[in-house]
């Protein structure tokens, strides 16, 4: 099959940017993993934090915690109180292959993140990167998130692109398949070596 692709969306998180709770937790539960996993499986949610992706105060979401569990309260306020000590470094092989189809000219390049509006000033301050996109949509902003399918319309939309002379990369599964089902051709990001090969699929070369 002969793609066109003419425009390239990039999540960022887990793709361009390394982000994980355990760089503050695995120190606080003193490495025991199966505990903080029970934590993370039970009290500070991954449903509850995508909620805050989509536009949900961060302070009212940790006031709703608290709340339900009280006894766990130090641990909880940690979530978003250390938020910026879970934000890592940039992925510099997956930066590089940005950087290749930005300066060839060929394609539209911009990104669509499920990223809480608050919190996303400090990426923007720390990775001088995010400057290159041709845009960037940013879930908490929209009060919209993957993988709904009205986050992906709207992207389509404000940058102008057409779904089949499209590519989406993403790390989640679940975002890649909503995007398919919408007509948008998508990878399934797993590491930069693999994505240098997938993206020949689409007639992209990046050396």
């Amino acid at each position: 099959m002969s793609y066109k692709i003419d425009s390239i969306i990039f999540d960022l998180g887990g793709v361009l940017i390394d982000w994980n709770p355990e760089y503050v937790y695995l120190d606080v539960f003193k490495g025991d993993r199966e505990k903080m996993k029970w934590f993370f499986d039970n009290i500070c949610t991954n449903d509850w934090n995508e909620n805050q992706d989509a536009g949900y105060p961060l302070a009212t979401a940790t006031e709703d915690r608290v709340s339900m569990f009280p006894e766990h309260e130090e641990l909880i306020r940690m979530y978003y109180g250390r938020w910026e000590e879970m934000l890592g470094e940039a992925i510099d092989e997956t930066v590089n292959i940005l950087k290749q189809l930005i300066d060839s000219k060929q394609y539209k390049v911009v990104a669509l993140t499920n990223w809480s509006h608050e919190t996303f000033p400090v990426a923007l301050k720390k990775f001088e990167f995010l400057q290159w996109f041709d845009g960037i949509l940013v879930s908490g902003e929209e009060k919209t998130r993957k993988p709904f399918p009205e986050i992906y319309e709207l992207t389509l939309n404000r940058f102008n692109i057409n779904a089949e002379n499209s590519l989406f990369i993403d790390d989640n599964l679940r975002n890649i398949e909503a995007a398919k089902s919408l007509g948008i051709n998508a990878i399934h990001f797993k590491s930069s070596d693999l994505l240098k090969e997938q993206l020949t699929q689409y007639n992209i070369s990046i050396k």
